[in-house]
C-alpha cells in the first residue's frame, strides 16, 4: 500500500504530526548513527570520512575545495544568510578564525541562498576564511545536513570527529579544536 493510502482518511493535523513526528525520527537517527563526534580516544579508522567537495567560492573566481586542505584539520561550517542561529554563529567564526589563523582551517559552505544575500552577510559577519557556495545543497546533503547550521570537525586525516548541531559556541570551537588534534 502506497503511503499516501495509509495517510488517507486522516485528518491534516494528525497528517502533519505524522509527518513532523517521522522526520524527527530520521534526525534522531542519523545524530545516534553519527554519535557526538567522538572522544579522543576513538581510532581515526572508526571515525567517518568526511565527504570530500569542490564548489565554487562565494564572490570570487575559483575553487573551495577540501583536498586543498590535505593533511591539515579543518572546520566545516553549513550556513545561509537567511539563518538566524547563523546571524550569531557566524561573527563568532570570524572572531575564531582571525584569532587561531595558521592554526585551523575553517570552510564556510553557504547553502541554498543568494549570491547577494550571501556576500552581504559575510562581510557584515567579518568572514574573511573561505567559503563555498553550495546552490543546489548537494554538499550539505551528502554530509548528511537537514538544518543549519551545522558544523563538523575534521582531523588531518579528514575525519569526522565532532559535529555541532544549531550554532558553535566558544566551548564548542575550543573542544573541537583539541579533538581535531
Amino acid at each position: 500500500m502506497s503511503t499516501g493510502g495509509v495517510l488517507r482518511g486522516l485528518s491534516r493535523g494528525r497528517k502533519t504530526v505524522i509527518v513532523v513526528s517521522t522526520c524527527c525520527l530520521v534526525a534522531l537517527a542519523l545524530i545516534l548513527a553519527l554519535g557526538s563526534g567522538g572522544g579522543s580516544s576513538q581510532a581515526s579508522s572508526a571515525r567517518p570520512a568526511a565527504k570530500t567537495f569542490t564548489l565554487h567560492a562565494l564572490g570570487h573566481p575559483g575553487l573551495v575545495a577540501l583536498s586543498q586542505y590535505a593533511g591539515r584539520p579543518v572546520i566545516v561550517n553549513f550556513f545561509a544568510s537567511f539563518c538566524e542561529p547563523c546571524k550569531k554563529e557566524t561573527p563568532l567564526l570570524a572572531r575564531f578564525y582571525r584569532a587561531r589563523h595558521g592554526q585551523v582551517a575553517i570552510i564556510g559552505i553557504d547553502v541554498n541562498d543568494g549570491s547577494a544575500a550571501a556576500m552581504r552577510f559575510v562581510r557584515s559577519a567579518g568572514a574573511s576564511y573561505p567559503i563555498g557556495a553550495d546552490t543546489t545543497a548537494a554538499t550539505a546533503t551528502g554530509y548528511g545536513v537537514v538544518a543549519i547550521p551545522q558544523t563538523f570537525f575534521l582531523n588531518a586525516s579528514h575525519h569526522i570527529v565532532k559535529r555541532v548541531f544549531g550554532a558553535v559556541t566558544q566551548a564548542d570551537l575550543t573542544a573541537g579544536l583539541t579533538q581535531m588534534r
